[in-house]
């Protein structure tokens, strides 16, 4: 994995943070669960949208393997779920896809489940799925996405210097829902466990976050921030940073995704989390 940037500072309304990692594709449990659930387990059911990978699932699925009950280990692990489900196989890797199929195809197709969690040992893996209700920030959070692709693709167009980098003009990027789903779980997740970081509470980058989902992806770049009430102050906030500016900037991002959710405990901001990502051809 190559890392380009990481930066974050505070300024008077804004702690922000970049991270640009190149990654290669890798098959494992969760990708065979989000193959899945696009293809309905092979037509058998209807698709279901793609899965969002949470920490508190990952902890959830260790305290099951290691001899709790699913709904004790959701819990302890401060996942405040509505109903959760979990799937345990064994085999080798190269038998994921078939194990899953015989396992759990119904439960791992459910519609009504949001998010998923992943404990792997020796040969055996534990899958949890839950949902919970999170409500959004505000009301507002499409019409804020537009707004912030409107301002992205503004300086793009133009050009911008950031630090002591010229930038040339960059073509558009465009919205994606599954890059967003995967930014407001970020999102959620600092606001929840109160912390900043790109890197969430079980190890995973942001390239982990937008692989665990099915997306195929060359390149992802995300910056964070917490504080801001607008897409505009954002945004800006971003631009005046060296290490965000850049990844704004850079022509090899197609995709974007952001989303932001407001703090439950000390910090009762609203956490930012943007994506910029180039997809494989």
């Amino acid at each position: 994995m190559a890392q380009r940037s990481h930066h974050r500072f505070l300024g008077a309304l804004a702690l922000l943070g970049s991270l640009v990692v190149s990654v290669d594709s890798r098959a494992d449990a969760i990708s065979a669960v989000q193959l899945l659930r696009e293809g309905g387990c092979g037509g058998t059911l209807p698709p279901a949208r793609a899965l969002r990978r949470i920490a508190s699932l990952d902890r959830a699925a260790e305290q099951w393997a290691s001899g709790r009950t699913l709904a004790s280990a959701a819990q302890i692990t401060g996942y405040e779920a509505d109903s959760t489900r979990g799937v345990h196989i064994t085999g080798p890797e190269s038998a994921t896809v078939k194990l899953l199929r015989q396992s759990g195809c119904r439960t791992l197709t459910d519609p009504s489940f949001h998010d998923i969690g992943m404990f792997h040992r020796g040969l055996e893996t534990w899958l949890v799925l839950g949902s919970v209700h999170i409500a959004p920030a505000s009301a507002q959070g499409p019409m804020l996405a537009s707004r912030a692709l409107q301002l992205v693709n503004d300086v793009r167009a133009r050009g911008a210097r950031c630090g002591e980098h010229s930038f040339s003009p960059a073509p558009p990027v465009k919205l994606s829902d599954t890059l967003a789903t995967v930014a407001f779980g970020h999102a959620a997740d600092m606001a929840k466990h109160n912390y900043f970081e790109h890197e969430d509470l079980a190890g995973h980058s942001p390239a982990d976050r937008v692989r665990a989902v099915g997306y195929a992806e060359k390149l992802v770049g995300e910056n964070i921030a917490y504080g801001p009430k607008s897409a505009d102050e954002v945004v800006q906030g971003w631009l005046d940073s060296p290490a965000h500016c850049e990844n704004i900037m850079d022509p090899r991002f197609a995709e974007m995704g952001i989303a932001f959710a407001a703090g439950q405990s000390s910090r009762r901001g609203l956490f930012w989390v943007q994506l910029l990502v180039a997809p494989k051809a």
